[in-house]
């Protein structure tokens, strides 16, 4: 277990406690509904681009995606490129006409287009799913540090709740946005100070452009990827296509973007504060991508551990497999040592076949973290301990804990700790909102704006506790990125489609909306679960896509057969 030094927990602790107290003292008094929720509209557009950007990079993309590019490369980047298309369209269509219509959250629209009952569906459909990623982000960098530094669980999950629910619940929409610009710079700094650092421990005699040729010749750094092989997750087709109407469904219609923008000047500051975030998002990935390949040349010329989740490697050390696993260490030691004359031979251009054997060392050392891994499991389940044997998510924390000095240890904490409170914020201000505004609003009335204010309030309150205890509850997935990815796309494509039918099909009704978008949700839920048995071979990324397809095909046969109603369009 990694012991902070004094250092480390003076930058951490004063980062964090300025970044809350800032945020709580600036925006404290808000006494009407318009201040509360959409922060008095008065975001100028970097605020609402640097609170957009922090709202979706919580912590688990500062601890999966650099483990992501460790053991699979930079491929994932592809997982964005729809995000610019997306933001044109919602620059376009959406922001225009929630400015018009002055709503207060994106589902109220619904209702004005609709009825009341597709209004509260869809608000209910991102109640559960934002719901369930908010204990996920907290529970993200909970469990992570709790293995690497041997914190509690329990104490870490509650204390990153109730920091977020401090400000939150203080200063609503405004608190959220001002805060996440300090925690922005401070994620900023944090890896460029990391990625330059990682860069300087590498050997004296292996450049940057060298660096990048060890990565290359390893495959790392195959950006592209042009199949259309249902089998690969991030491709550039699964990029445009399913993730353009993921981006779509997630930065127009889940509140706890659209708040965000809906905190704007005017429309001009809103659509810029979008286009800002659409610019910057891919090249802020791709860095953060190229910090994990960088973790991984690093770790070519330093010994890495069989496994970088230490919790793993002690239970497995301390069973039935020991042998076995310290046999797998030593193996990996071995080729370790075979591996440096390759890679020097490599670098001074001596064996023109240099690239081909790194490539094979590298996947022998695969192989055996793969063997690694099935000993853990079955140490795991011969105990009946649950502990997770993939280690992509231990990767970067392994790195920063055991190879940065005293003092930037509490750094680049405090830049996991505060990605993990941007994003847990802006979702506990989504979720009190929505709350208050399409389910107990709606179903009440004659109550003053004081009193919608104090609602709200308790709404965020309440879901922050809901969130703690999700936390608590949770379990890791294969990787935690694609976790939060996976449960929005089981809910995001349908509410994708809801959204377009009230933009484009003027014909279908609130009947056939409704009756669909039921319809559709449980289909995707079941596709979603054939895949997981592998019955059918449909990515998570695609069922953005047929979700939305699914319910307008469906919402328009079923209008079609239907007599039409006196609902009137907007």
């Amino acid at each position: 277990m990694q012991i902070l030094s004094w250092i480390d927990w003076t930058v951490l602790s004063l980062t964090l406690a300025a970044i809350v107290a800032y945020g709580t003292w600036q925006t404290r008094g808000s006494k009407n509904v318009t201040d509360y929720l959409r922060g008095g509209n008065t975001s100028k557009w970097w605020t609402i681009g640097l609170s957009v950007m922090a709202t979706q990079a919580s912590a688990i993309t500062f601890l999966s995606t650099p483990g992501q590019a460790f053991n699979d490369g930079m491929g994932f980047v592809q997982f964005y490129f729809g995000l610019p298309i997306a933001m044109i369209v919602i620059c376009m269509v959406f922001i225009p006409l929630y400015h018009r219509l002055k709503v207060y959250t994106a589902y109220e629209f619904l209702e004005n287009r609709f009825d009341l009952k597709t209004r509260t569906l869809a608000a209910i459909l991102f109640l559960i799913q934002r719901g369930l990623a908010a204990g996920i982000t907290i529970f993200a960098p909970a469990i992570i540090l709790s293995v690497v530094l041997g914190w509690d669980l329990l104490t870490l999950n509650i204390a990153i709740g109730v920091l977020v629910i401090i400000y939150t619940v203080s200063g609503g929409t405004r608190a959220v946005n001002v805060t996440q610009k300090h925690q922005m710079l401070v994620i900023f700094i944090g890896m460029l100070v990391a990625f330059f650092l990682i860069v300087d421990k590498l050997p004296q005699d292996i450049t940057f452009k060298k660096a990048l040729d060890i990565a290359g010749a390893s495959g790392k750094m195959e950006v592209l990827d042009f199949s259309f092989n249902l089998n690969n997750r991030y491709t550039f087709w699964s990029g445009i296509i399913g993730g353009t109407f993921l981006m779509l469904s997630y930065f127009g219609t889940d509140q706890s973007q659209v708040q965000r923008y809906l905190s704007g000047k005017s429309v001009k500051e809103m659509q810029l504060g979008l286009i800002f975030n659409g610019l910057l998002k891919i090249p802020m990935q791709f860095f953060i991508l190229l910090v994990g390949v960088m973790v991984f040349v690093f770790y070519q010329f330093n010994a890495s551990p069989v496994n970088f989740n230490p919790t793993a490697t002690d239970l497995v050390l301390s069973s039935e497999y020991a042998d076995e696993y310290k046999t797998l260490q030593q193996e990996q030691q071995a080729v370790f040592n075979d591996k440096q004359n390759i890679i020097a031979a490599y670098i001074n251009n001596e064996n023109p076949k240099a690239a081909n054997y790194i490539a094979l060392a590298n996947e022998a050392q695969n192989d055996i973290r793969a063997e690694a891994r099935t000993l853990i499991d079955k140490a795991s389940e011969n105990q009946d301990i649950k502990v997770e044997s993939n280690d992509k998510d231990y990767v970067f924390i392994h790195f920063i804990l055991n190879n940065l000095p005293r003092g930037l240890i509490g750094l680049l904490l405090a830049v996991i700790l505060s990605a993990a409170m941007s994003s847990t914020a802006s979702e506990l201000n989504a979720l009190g909102s929505t709350t208050t505004m399409d389910l107990y609003k709606r179903n009440t009335s004659d109550k003053t704006e004081e009193h919608m204010v104090k609602a709200s309030k308790w709404f965020t309150f309440a879901w922050g506790i809901m969130a703690i205890a999700v936390a608590c509850v949770a379990n890791l997935a294969e990787n935690l990125i694609q976790l939060v990815n996976i449960i929005g796309s089981i809910f995001y494509g349908n509410v994708l489609g809801i959204f377009l039918l009230a933009f484009f099909f003027k014909f279908v009704k609130g009947n056939a909306v409704f009756i669909g978008a039921l319809i559709t949700q449980t289909i995707v839920i079941a596709l979603y679960f054939l895949n997981e048995f592998e019955i059918i071979n449909l990515p998570f990324l695609w069922l953005n896509f047929v979700g939305c397809i699914i319910v307008i095909a469906l919402a328009c046969l079923i209008q079609l057969t239907q007599k039409n109603d006196t609902r009137q369009n907007i």
